[in-house]
């Protein structure tokens, strides 16, 4: 269900934005557009060094034979790194896009990635060596200080 329904998220960060700048509903200064591409680079870049320090990193849910925990570089930070970057990305293409109306859908990933955490993290406990340690280890989900 979370796939449909980040399918159809993915669909209106991009779409919204054109129809928004074919009918004139918003005006989005070129100093904010330039500031969001930015940020869309930076969480391109997150999601690149996690690639390379995490040969496990997968959008799909699984534990694979061997694998272990990753508790280095951004590890050490947060216990999703990708998705920091994901949320950053996604969060802000919209305004990159030039569109105001598309931060609405576009700041829906944060609930989206909370709930997809939330299950990953039942699953890792459970099937993967190490995670419940690492959990104690590093306390920050997806934002460090606060969750």
């Amino acid at each position: 269900m979370i796939q449909v329904f980040t399918f159809l998220y993915f669909i209106s960060i991009f779409v919204i934005p054109g129809l928004d700048y074919r009918l004139g509903w918003s005006s989005v200064p070129a100093w904010a557009i330039i500031l969001a591409d930015i940020l869309v680079l930076a969480g391109y870049f997150t999601i690149v060094r996690v690639f390379k320090e995490n040969s496990y990193a997968s959008r799909i849910i699984e534990v694979n034979a061997g694998q272990k925990v990753i508790d280095t570089g951004l590890y050490a930070l947060v216990r999703h790194p990708m998705y920091v970057g994901v949320a950053l990305m996604y969060s802000v293409t919209p305004l990159a896009l030039g569109s105001l109306w598309a931060l609405i859908p576009g700041l829906l990933i944060i609930p989206i990635l909370v709930i997809r955490i939330l299950g990953e993290e039942k699953l890792l406990a459970k099937e993967l060596d190490g995670y419940s340690a690492y959990m104690e280890k590093v306390k920050f989900r997806l934002i460090p200080g606060v969750w």
